[in-house]
């Protein structure tokens, strides 16, 4: 057995459970906190979800504030304008309510109050270490891993880049995950988050700064989300799948936030910042491309990722496994109906000026680097290229 170096980092509490919403209150009691600011989104407020988290502070006789602008793809003006909110107020803790964007709002919030200045400050590789206050996260959907990773992005609307910001100032104090509270979630979203997830255990796995713990998470992930993403898609209301993909997620989330993220996330960053294309989504249309891309760097990691998913056999050897994985997501995306870039109304002449910039800034953003098989600039753009035409799909 080789030496092993690694740190692990997690919430100090993680409450998984049936109603674990209603417990809010009682996990701030444990810490001693009294004074939240609940940050959600506008929809959670209009269509009554965020009382799921509201009634029972107020049940505790808690004094309770919401900060509800936040945006799909958080920007660092939404980031300024809650820690306004922030500074005016008497608060000691910030409750992130929602799908991924309102806990990374919550979590750049604590970090650009504790520090100042300007989010880009603390793009990585700076290490955002330090939050003014602690985040209690309660996810909505079953995708981002958020609720208990060290990472948060957001988007410098001046420069038209997502942003990763990374450091121990970004990890929630305790995360409440509910799998109940996802009942409601459409089926696109549904999809897309859960492919998220996928992309997420399946990244943690094969990077190369994988460790024993995320390992054995990622490969339950893989295993858990394979097995219940499309009863979850075709049946939002089956508990069975979503308990599973609730879970699944919360543990590919433990999985990359420890052992990181990959090709593809460095690649999808960019599509969201230029084209708005939500983060699920642009993982999903990037997956089965930049999967193929990467196999020769690590096969029998591929090739377990698949048979825990459930494309290849216990018995298949590395070779076919590997191939089905590939042939596997290229129709996972079909069934959960995946859009291509085409198809969700990006131009094509725009997508091919943006495809050298967005090569550039993947590179820059560290994640390629972890990938088995690490690209050039020129092959990044070969591969939006393909994702684009969907050549390789026919090869």
């Amino acid at each position: 057995m080789t030496a092993i170096d690694m740190n692990f980092a997690s919430p100090r509490l993680l409450l998984v459970s049936a109603g674990a919403v209603r417990q809010v209150a009682n996990v701030l009691a444990k810490f001693g906190l009294s004074r939240p600011l609940v940050v959600t989104d506008p929809f959670m407020v209009s269509s009554g979800h965020v009382r799921n988290c509201l009634d029972p502070l107020v049940a505790a006789g808690l004094a309770v504030s919401v900060f509800s602008d936040t945006v799909p793809d958080p920007t660092d003006t939404v980031i300024e304008a809650g820690v306004a909110v922030l500074n005016n107020g008497d608060f000691d803790c910030l409750i992130g309510f929602g799908g991924g964007s309102p806990i990374d709002t919550a979590k750049a919030m604590a970090i650009l109050a504790a520090g100042g200045g300007k989010m880009r400050d603390y793009k990585a590789p700076f290490a955002a270490d330090k939050g003014a206050l602690p985040v209690i996260a309660i996810p909505t959907t079953a995708g981002t891993g958020s609720e208990c990773t060290r990472f948060t992005v957001i988007t410098d609307t001046e420069r038209d880049e997502k942003m990763l910001i990374a450091g121990l100032g970004a990890l929630p104090l305790a995360a409440l995950v509910d799998y109940e509270l996802t009942f409601s979630v459409p089926p696109r979203t549904t999809a897309d988050t859960g492919v998220d997830s996928l992309t997420h255990a399946l990244e943690a796995y094969v990077s190369k700064r994988a460790n024993p713990i995320s390992d054995a998470l990622a490969l339950s992930a893989m295993e858990l989300i394979g097995a219940n993403i499309r009863t979850a898609y075709a049946e939002p209301r089956n508990a069975a799948a979503r308990e599973a993909m609730m879970l699944g997620a919360t543990e590919a989330g433990l999985a990359f936030s420890n052992s990181s993220v990959a090709l593809v996330h460095g690649m999808s960053r960019p599509i969201g910042a230029h084209f708005h294309v939500p983060h699920g989504l642009s993982n999903a249309m990037l997956l089965p491309s930049i999967t193929r891309f990467s196999v020769p760097g690590a096969e029998a990691r591929y090739a377990e990722a698949s048979r825990r998913i459930g494309f290849a056999a216990l018995t298949d050897g590395d070779a076919v496994a590997a191939a089905k994985l590939i042939t596997g997501l290229e129709t996972l995306n079909k069934d959960l109906a995946v859009p291509t870039p085409a198809d969700y109304g990006i131009d094509e002449a725009a997508w091919n000026g943006k495809m050298a910039l967005m090569a550039e800034q993947a590179l820059a953003s560290g994640s390629p680097n972890n990938n088995p098989r690490v690209p050039t600039a020129a092959e990044i753009v070969g591969l939006y290229r393909e994702v684009w035409t969907g050549a390789a799909a026919n090869r």
